[in-house]
């Protein structure tokens, strides 16, 4: 973050304001855990702050500090846009596009307040007026976490704050083993520690609580994977059928798509995910090496994200989306199999 956004910050929070803090449609670990986190610094900063999520979160995120008070803009609507009317201040977290808060989009469009954009992802639109943009971080939990630091104020992460930041950053780094992950990403997640982050169950929370019917969910996943030896790329499908046989769950499939990297040989995977509700198919892109998901999401599936990870999107049914999706790959062949 450079200096003159930092002390544009500094004085924007010299005084208590009204600040609404917005993470992505459809938020994952680093998403609410990087908004919950802000959300208590702010709090115990003198501030009149409240999350607005576009929408709900996974279950296996409820049990994170401050959870419960998170706004949801689909159930609560009437309050949501009067939060966001209100704000003089708007955090958005873990994006840098307007158009990854669905139904929200034009609210913030609208919104007269001062924006502050905290985010990691690649190629940020200029809607922030104050920015800290940093595509080489693993996570927005290590970014928020740099940014108290920052402020001059790291001494005040309390455990809950501590326990939320370690939650971003676990799941945003696959436990610390994604190229993002840095020697002082480690450092932060030890400080984190010291400060009451209660690293063992919160990997519990996470990854260890399965219901039966997300563990046949996986099975049904893994049984319809198709494994392309040529372009050594591996996909997923699923449709809304066998999410409803399976009692999907918001969260369900989170991770499902990392399983094609398991795979020797194997270095781009891909999950296709039917959603009915909202006439489109949800596409999670995975690599590992130097092959950019997020060109490829970019340039073909109106998506983005990171150099190995990346998400998009097709209005096309299952067949003519994997069709193309295959008929891609031979003038991609030669990145993936060099």
């Amino acid at each position: 973050m450079n200096f003159e956004h930092l002390n544009a910050l500094k004085a924007l929070l010299s005084s208590p304001k009204k600040i609404a803090i917005i993470p992505h449609k459809n938020p994952d670990g680093d998403a609410i855990g990087s908004t919950l986190a802000l959300w208590h610094y702010l709090q115990n900063k003198g501030h009149e702050s409240t999350i607005v999520s576009p929408n709900d979160f996974p279950k296996f995120l409820k049990w994170i500090p401050g959870a419960n008070k998170i706004l949801n803009f689909e159930r609560e609507n009437k309050e949501s846009k009067e939060c966001l009317r209100q704000a003089e201040v708007i955090f958005t977290l873990d994006f840098n596009h307007l158009g990854r808060v669905g139904q929200m989009t034009e609210n913030l469009e609208n919104a007269e307040a001062t924006f502050v954009m905290v985010d990691h992802h690649q190629q940020p639109s200029d809607y922030a007026k104050i920015m800290y943009s940093d595509v080489a971080m693993s996570s927005t939990c290590e970014m928020v976490y740099n940014l108290i630091k920052l402020l001059g104020d790291v001494d005040e992460i309390n455990p809950d704050m501590a326990n939320c930041l370690y939650t971003g950053i676990m799941t945003d780094t696959g436990s610390f083993k994604f190229k993002a992950t840095t020697s002082n990403t480690h450092r932060v997640v030890a400080d984190l520690m010291d400060r009451g982050a209660e690293n063992t169950e919160i990997h519990h929370r996470i990854y260890d609580t399965n219901s039966p019917s997300r563990l046949h969910l996986l099975g049904c996943a893994l049984k319809n994977m198709v494994i392309l030896e040529e372009f050594s790329t591996a996909y997923i499908t699923l449709s809304q059928e066998e999410l409803d046989r399976y009692d999907y769950q918001k969260g369900d499939t989170e991770g499902f798509v990392n399983y094609g990297l398991t795979l020797d040989g194997i270095r781009f995977a891909v999950i296709f995910i039917e959603n009915k509700e909202e006439g489109i198919l949800k596409i999670s892109f995975r690599s590992v090496g130097d092959f950019s998901v997020n060109d490829f999401a970019r340039n073909h599936f109106e998506g983005g994200g990171h150099t190995n990870a990346a998400g998009g999107k097709s209005d096309k049914n299952l067949e003519d989306t994997t069709a193309y999706f295959k008929s891609l790959l031979p003038q991609y062949k030669k990145e993936l199999t060099q």
